[in-house]
């Protein structure tokens, strides 16, 4: 990182959106683009885009823009989006069956190549074009895998002991979609995913004369 400044999260996540919008214009054949356009885009105020972008040094030209070619490229870059990463997926319920067969994850730069469970009725049984293996071979099978990162979608009561083993397996990222904070070591970064805790800033939003 340029100065080893620190990066915020919100901004990670923004260059994300922005990363999204871009791939769609290179699809549409679109050659340049403005600060005002990716405002009008995706509602991130173009004054903010080149703040974000400014952490990682200078982008665009005055006057015309940026190509976007160069700049989807670039955030693909420091995002560490250059290659399709292996994902591993714990957990092959409902949400986890969802999730293995989400299109936009499918045919982005994260591949689900192995899920797990710990439910002998499931172990064996497809998962979409996955074949359901046993939790307890997590390690051996992540040695040939070597994903770093893992989707963790378990009850919250196996989440913890499933981040455990996970670290066991040498996998440092997580995204985690059960209601429970994990305990981790300080090396691996957990990002949480909280339906319930969404939905109730949702609520907060509500403009009282909409509720009956």
């Amino acid at each position: 990182m340029p100065n080893g400044v620190k990066v915020p999260v919100p901004t990670l996540e923004r260059l994300a959106t922005y990363h999204n919008v871009l791939k769609d214009l290179k699809k549409r054949h679109i050659e340049t683009v403005s600060s005002t356009d990716i405002e009008e885009r995706t509602g991130i105020n173009a004054a903010q885009f080149r703040k974000d972008l400014s952490y990682f040094g200078e982008f665009g030209r005055p006057g015309i823009g940026y190509n976007v070619n160069e700049l989807h490229d670039r955030i693909g870059r420091i995002l560490n989006l250059e290659e399709t990463r292996p994902v591993l997926l714990i957990g092959a319920g409902n949400l986890g069956s969802a999730l293995a067969g989400y299109p936009p994850l499918r045919a982005g730069n994260f591949q689900i190549v192995a899920a797990f469970d710990n439910n002998y009725n499931k172990i064996g049984k497809q998962l979409w074009d996955l074949t359901i293996k046993d939790i307890s071979t997590l390690p051996e099978e992540n040695r040939a895998l070597q994903a770093k990162i893992a989707i963790v979608a378990v009850p919250a009561h196996a989440a913890q002991e499933v981040a455990e083993q996970l670290v066991d397996a040498n996998v440092c990222t997580i995204l985690n979609f059960a209601p429970v904070v994990l305990k981790v070591p300080p090396h691996v970064t957990v990002r949480n995913v909280d339906f319930v805790q969404e939905l109730a800033v949702l609520s907060f939003h509500v403009p009282r004369e909409c509720v009956s």
